[in-house]
């Protein structure tokens, strides 16, 4: 791979947030992965021990812009769990509530770590969108996630010794 092509790893960052967030630690967030949207119901139906957790998604939907400086554009998805009493709304609303401060912290991290990791020939999206999950997806859980996206310069010189003549 081309010194160019820098590639960060979203996984790791995260779990890394996860683990030293007071917020998450106080409250047993747990770190997983899944794949996209199907390993998160995957992961709900074996939260019988877990209650909280914190997953990022080890798929990553992209695009390569061939125009001007060739760039490729990776989304990562982060997804926020936290079981409440079912039919409970006041419950629902609290847990609600904690996903939105964790985003907002987790979203101070990336802010702080943007021009370090933009040194790296790496940039993130400005626009964060943090969505809540439908209370009818998953019966006792909130549920929310947000899409990060990030941008790197890719080199793409042809190059002839990776091709058979």
């Amino acid at each position: 791979m081309n010194t160019l092509n820098f590639d960060w790893n979203a996984t790791a960052f995260f779990q890394t947030l996860t683990q030293e967030n007071k917020l998450c630690q106080s409250k047993g967030y747990n770190f997983a992965k899944c794949s996209g949207l199907d390993g998160l119901e995957d992961f709900l139906a074996t939260m019988q021990t877990v209650t909280r957790a914190v997953l990022v998604s080890d798929i990553s939907p992209g695009v390569t812009d061939l125009n001007n400086a060739p760039r490729t554009r990776r989304v990562k998805t982060v997804f926020f769990v936290c079981r409440h009493a079912l039919g409970n709304m006041d419950a629902r609303n609290a847990a609600m509530a904690e996903l939105r401060e964790i985003f907002r912290q987790f979203m101070s991290r990336v802010l702080l770590e943007k021009s370090r990791i933009e040194q790296g020939i790496l940039y993130f999206d400005p626009r964060v969108q943090f969505t809540e999950i439908s209370p009818y997806f998953a019966s006792g859980c909130a549920c929310a996630y947000f899409q990060i996206a990030v941008n790197t310069m890719t080199d793409l010189q042809y190059r002839a010794d990776e091709w058979q003549q």
